[in-house]
């Protein structure tokens, strides 16, 4: 395994990560379980979770992933052995059952946090992050931005209430997710008055969405902030299993078929082009989409998820995977011709 310091943090984290959202109803306990078992085996020391989770989002099964790595710590006694991540849900209509107020008030945090310590069952966060940002933004594939007038900046309140967790030692940093370049910059305009520094970004990168390169990789590394990128494989689709029509059994996008976000037109002739280049350089389209990712230099630790144990292995496996400028070339040859189909 390769090991990163998060910037800003005392924190060093494994360059994979722990992906778990799946946990809970994709996945059973044991099996989350055996999943946190084989990633600390392979030297995995990272773990992303949320309140929401597990997905999609449902009142019968909000939480239960965060039990289930509560679960685990009170059976192995091995928190100190994790880097542990979870977020706080943001303003969604369909998230009403986790509460009524999903603002960042001190209210919804208090309750969100505290909730999450309970499941998880530790005093503390290693990073908390906001699931996405209180305003409206274009993302979960929303490509153009359509401006919220009605938001007031709330972001220097949201920072002075989180200040509060950290002075108690129930957040040890500060992280941000789903979050574009203003809203980066907004909160490092309040960490120069002297406010918390939020210390990363969790925000969907891969192969058929790259345009976190565009403003906001700039910002990452001239404000040295961690980038996590998550859904590195586009919900399964850069692993191949979907092309030629095929519905692989229990897959995600098989299972929940709104969640279709990668499987446009443009998608699936990418990935067909980007399945060619792995086979022609001798490698799987899953090694060669999370090498792609991981050898990004704005990118700090890849969250990898899976619902198998083979697919995590494979996922971890790809940290000795490295692409020569050829095969870059040729990958940027698609991108190019077939530029962020699904962003």
């Amino acid at each position: 395994m390769q090991y990163t310091l998060l910037p800003n943090t005392s924190l060093k984290v494994s360059r994979i990560c722990l992906g778990s959202m799946t946990w809970g109803q994709q996945n059973t306990e044991t099996e989350g379980h055996s999943q946190i078992d084989l990633a600390l085996e392979n030297g995995v020391n990272f773990i992303d979770t949320a309140e929401m989770y597990s997905v999609p989002g449902n009142p019968k099964t909000q939480g239960s992933t965060e039990r289930i790595i509560g679960s685990w710590f009170a059976k192995t006694g091995k928190r100190d052995k994790v880097i542990l991540a979870s977020k706080i849900t943001g303003p969604n209509r369909f998230f009403e059952h986790i509460r009524k107020d999903l603002s960042f008030s001190k209210t919804a945090l208090d309750d969100a946090l505290h909730k999450s310590l309970a499941r998880l069952q530790t005093d503390y966060l290693d990073l908390y992050q906001l699931h996405w940002p209180e305003r409206t933004v274009n993302i979960f594939g929303s490509r153009d931005y359509v401006h919220d007038a009605a938001w007031e900046d709330s972001i220097a309140a949201t920072l002075e209430h989180l200040k509060s967790y950290v002075k108690q030692g129930k957040i040890r940093y500060l992280g941000l997710s789903n979050e574009t370049p203003w809203g980066a910059m907004r909160y490092m305009e309040e960490a120069r008055k002297g406010a918390p520094k939020m210390v990363s970004i969790q925000n969907a990168y891969n192969l058929l969405n790259r345009r976190d390169e565009i403003g906001l990789s700039e910002v990452i590394l001239r404000e040295k902030l961690g980038y996590l990128p998550y859904s590195p494989l586009a919900f399964g689709m850069l692993t191949g299993k979907y092309l030629n029509g095929a519905t692989p059994q229990h897959a995600r996008v098989t299972l929940f078929p709104n969640y279709s976000r990668y499987h446009g037109e443009g998608s699936f002739e990418a990935t067909r082009q980007y399945q060619e280049i792995a086979q022609q350089y001798g490698m799987s389209l899953t090694q060669m989409s999370l090498a792609f990712v991981r050898q990004q230099p704005f990118v700090t630790s890849t969250i990898v998820g899976a619902t198998t144990l083979a697919q995590l292995k494979e996922n971890i496996e790809s940290i000795s995977v490295s692409l020569t400028e050829e095969t870059i070339k040729a990958i940027n040859a698609v991108h190019a011709s077939i530029p962020n189909p699904a962003p």
